[in-house]
């Protein structure tokens, strides 16, 4: 059976709109042919690089010691056939707490490689699908550095396949916020179903 990591970023926890969306999104999942695992950011023991943390990283990495435990993150992700991160749009992104697991995937050796061309991916999942919800309106827009950052890392990991399930502007007044809710609904069932 196929390992889909769903990568849970959804700070609000039960209150929030994106994993609600994200919810319907895993339900629609075949359960027949994928098991899901849960990766909830918010239960984690997640630090940003500073000082003697990062100083202890790059000792283990200096000895090639790709089995220490700091590294578990960095070999649930590579190891995933496909992932699925939900995360809010926040500060014209998603919350920092995000970066920081982006941050502790990055390996080189086991998520990515380098050679004289440059850096390669080589994680084995072949798509990933982003989950976001967003208060005001920002597709097409400049601004919007979440969905983008994401699809670069997957070019970064070596996945082939990036999308995108949004529900957007759903606080602006004037718009339909159902409708756009059983609209992203809708991506969400079709985009689990070509998973």
């Amino acid at each position: 059976m196929k390992k889909v990591l769903f990568v849970n970023c959804c700070i609000r926890r039960e209150n929030s709109r994106t994993l609600n969306l994200a919810k319907h999104f895993l339900d629609s999942v075949d359960k027949n042919e994928y098991e899901i695992e849960e990766l909830c950011l918010m239960d984690e023991p997640l630090e940003y690089f500073k000082e003697g943390f990062f100083e202890q990283r790059e000792r283990i990495l200096a000895d090639k010691n790709f089995d220490h435990p700091r590294f578990r993150y960095a070999w649930q992700f590579k190891e995933a056939d496909k992932i699925v991160v939900a995360a809010p749009f926040w500060d014209l992104s998603f919350p920092a707490l995000l970066k920081v697991y982006i941050e502790n995937l990055c390996v080189e050796g086991i998520t990515f490689g380098c050679d004289e061309t440059g850096c390669f991916g080589i994680c084995k999942a072949d798509k990933l699908v982003y989950i976001t919800t967003r208060g005001g309106s920002y597709i097409g827009s400049d601004l919007e550095m979440g969905a983008r950052y994401m699809e670069a890392m997957c070019v970064f990991f070596g996945i082939d396949k990036f999308e995108l399930v949004c529900a957007d502007g759903i606080d602006i007044v004037e718009n339909d916020k159902e409708k756009i809710i059983e609209d992203a609904k809708l991506s969400a069932e079709k985009a689990a179903k070509e998973l």
